[in-house]
C-alpha cells in the first residue's frame, strides 16, 4: 500500500523509521521544517530511506492559522501530484500527532481522494487542537492503553472511527535497551535538555530548571534545536550518562525506559508518565514552585537515585513494536 508518512517531530522520525524502511520506494514523506527533523533526515543514511519529501512549516506563533492553511494546501497538491506520477495512488497516510495531513487528504463531496486510510497516532492527551481536527478527518486512531480520557477533552469518546490500543510507550517501539555505565562517574555525568517552547500545548507546561540544578554535575547540553551530536545516537547518549535533567516529557520517557535516572522539570500531565511511575521507573518529577514537594527534596531524591539503579528491577518490555507493525503491515 503506497503510504505518505508525516514526520512532525524528531521523536516521530525515530518512531516511524523502521516502518518507512519496510515500505515501498514509492512512499512519500511530509516533514516538518524543524532543525532536529532536518538533521535526522540529512543524516539518515542506513536508518531512513530517501523518499520524495515535502517540507512544511510548523503552525505555531502569531501567523499559525496562515501557516496551517498553507501547509494543508501544500499537502493536497503534493499527494495529488504523486498520484499522477505513474507509481500508483496514495492510499494511506500515517502521522504522529499531525492532524492537518489527515484533513488535507480526507475526501469531500466536492473533492475526491485516493487516501482511504488516515492513521493518527498519539500519546499526548492534552493536544486538544490536533485531536479536534483528527476526530473529523481520521479513519484510525492509535492510543496507548494508559491513555487518560480525563485529559483528552472528550476526544476518544466522540471519535467514530477505529480505535487501536497500543500496549506500551512510543519508546517501546523504536528503542533498544543499551548497556548502562557500571559505576557512577565523579562528578556524575548528566545530560540536560531545555525546550524553547512555543508549541500548541507546551507553553503552559514549561517550568524553568532551577539555577542550582546542575551544581556539582558534569553536564552535556542537548537543548532543543541546539544539540551538536549525532541525532540518531541520542538514545545511546541517554544510556551512557548517569542521569538526565529535562523539560521534555518525551526525552524523559525515553531515558527512563533505558534505565537512566531522570529528573523531569515540567507541569505536564501524561498517561505515560503515570505508567512509568507505577512500574517503578527511575523518574523524578518537579512541577515548579507550586508543587507540593519542594525543589530541594526532589533534587536530593534524584541525586540519590543516580547511585541506586543497580537495585531497580526493569519492567517487562511490552510488544508495542509488533503490535503497531501488525496494524500497519
Amino acid at each position: 500500500m503506497r503510504t505518505c508518512w508525516v514526520l512532525d517531530h524528531p521523536a516521530h522520525v525515530r518512531l516511524l523509521a523502521e516502518f518507512l524502511r519496510n515500505g515501498t520506494t514509492a512512499d512519500l514523506i511530509v516533514a516538518c521544517d524543524r532543525p532536529e527533523v532536518r538533521s535526522l533526515l540529512d543524516q539518515g543514511d542506513g536508518r531512513l530511506p530517501r523518499r520524495q519529501t515535502l517540507w512544511v512549516s510548523r503552525p505555531v506563533g502569531e501567523k499559525r492559522h496562515r501557516k496551517a492553511l498553507h501547509r494543508l494546501r501544500s499537502v493536497q497538491r503534493f499527494v495529488k501530484a504523486a498520484s499522477r506520477d505513474g507509481q500508483g495512488s496514495i492510499e494511506r497516510i500515517v502521522g504522529v500527532g499531525a492532524a492537518l495531513e489527515m484533513l488535507a487528504t480526507k475526501p469531500r463531496w466536492w473533492r475526491r481522494s485516493t487516501v482511504r486510510e488516515r492513521w493518527y497516532i498519539t500519546d499526548t492527551e492534552v493536544n486538544h487542537t490536533a485531536h479536534s481536527i483528527a476526530r473529523k478527518a481520521t479513519t484510525d486512531v492509535v492510543v496507548p492503553t494508559h491513555w487518560r480520557t480525563d485529559l483528552d477533552g472528550g476526544f476518544l469518546e466522540s471519535f467514530e472511527g477505529r480505535i487501536h490500543r497500543l500496549d506500551g510507550l512510543h519508546g517501546h517501539v523504536h528503542l533498544v535497551p543499551h548497556r548502562r555505565p557500571s559505576a557512577v562517574s565523579s562528578p556524575p555525568r548528566v545530560l540536560v535538555r531545555r525546550l524553547q517552547g512555543g508549541g500548541v500545548h507546551d507553553d503552559d507546561e514549561l517550568v524553568a530548571i532551577p539555577a542550582d540544578a546542575l551544581d556539582g554535575l558534569m553536564t552535556t547540553a542537548a537543548d532543543e534545536n541546539e544539540y551538536e551530536g549525532d541525532p540518531w545516537a541520542l538514545d545511546r547518549e541517554l544510556a551512557a550518562h548517569d542521569g538526565v535533567i529535562t523539560q521534555s516529557v518525551t526525552l524523559a520517557s525515553e531515558a527512563v525506559l533505558l534505565g537512566t535516572p531522570t529528573l523531569l522539570v515540567s507541569r505536564a500531565e501524561r498517561g505515560f508518565l503515570d505508567r512509568l511511575q507505577r512500574e517503578g521507573a527511575p523518574l523524578f518529577r518537579w512541577k515548579g514552585p507550586t508543587d507540593e514537594v519542594g525543589w530541594s527534596s526532589i533534587q536530593a531524591q534524584f541525586l540519590a537515585g543516580l547511585h541506586l539503579t543497580d537495585a531497580l528491577e526493569p519492567a517487562e518490555w511490552p510488544g508495542a513494536k509488533e503490535q503497531l507493525g501488525q496494524w500497519l503491515k
